[in-house]
């Protein structure tokens, strides 16, 4: 073989394995250049997917198979990377629990449970949008966090009652008080009733007029009644 020819494959080669680096290789994250705190919180948290995944973290930890389950159309990849992008700017950590349970699970930090307000405002907002359609698939969270949003003080008035909230293996309760109302983890003998369901159908029934029929009760009927009464939509955006 001629050294023209060798020289010949030798570029070939390298052009190819270069080629194939690029390829594996992590484009680094562009920036916005602008020291505005907004430009920043979209470096920190703008990615796709990157703010739902903090959203299902907000009342508590979560397995990475429960985070697969309640975002079922993000991958396994995209989930694994936003978990260590988040866990990289000091929004997620994770950790192991204790015997029994002995697994590793994720939680956002007290900064990243900050982002509830902006969860919030941000959700009220986008349902004003004309285009959003309540009946789309929602998590567990995100139907609890929709009732921090939605709350119509004028029609809670002086309510005041805790109401247990069952949708597969999580159990949350909602406590209205004053006009005003909290959201976490807790346990069904907590609340005065207990509602069981898919989030779609508790939505539904909120938001859209559904029949009450299509939610189990347990306990207090009248009290679930009047707590599911207690919310609603913003008007839409001309």
């Amino acid at each position: 073989m001629t050294l023209e020819a060798c020289q010949r494959r030798l570029y070939i080669a390298t052009v190819q394995l270069e080629k194939v680096t690029k390829r594996g290789r992590t484009e680094p994250k562009r920036g916005y250049d602008d020291a505005c705190g907004t430009a920043h919180a979209l470096e920190l948290i703008g990615e796709r997917w990157a703010l739902l995944v903090l959203r299902e973290l907000l009342l508590g930890p979560r397995r990475f198979s429960d985070l697969r389950a309640d975002l079922p159309a993000i991958s396994a990849n995209v989930l694994t990377q936003r978990l260590t992008d988040l866990e990289s700017r000091g929004l997620v950590r994770k950790r192991k629990l204790p015997p029994p349970a002995s697994v590793q699970v994720y939680e956002a930090t007290e900064w990243g449970l900050e982002t509830a307000v902006l969860i919030r405002e941000l959700g009220r907002w986008a349902a004003r949008s004309p285009s959003h359609d309540p009946t789309l698939p929602l998590s567990g969270v995100s139907i609890m966090l929709s009732f921090t949003a939605m709350l119509n003080a004028d029609r809670a008035g002086s309510f005041d009652g805790k109401v247990a909230f069952r949708f597969g293996e999580m159990t949350y309760l909602a406590e209205v008080q004053d006009g005003a109302i909290q959201v976490r983890r807790g346990e069904a003998e907590e609340g005065q009733a207990l509602v069981t369901g898919e989030p779609t159908d508790v939505a539904a029934v909120v938001y859209g007029g559904a029949p009450l029929d299509l939610l189990t009760i347990d306990g207090d009927r009248a009290v679930a009644k009047r707590f599911l009464s207690l919310f609603t939509l913003p008007p839409k955006a001309s």
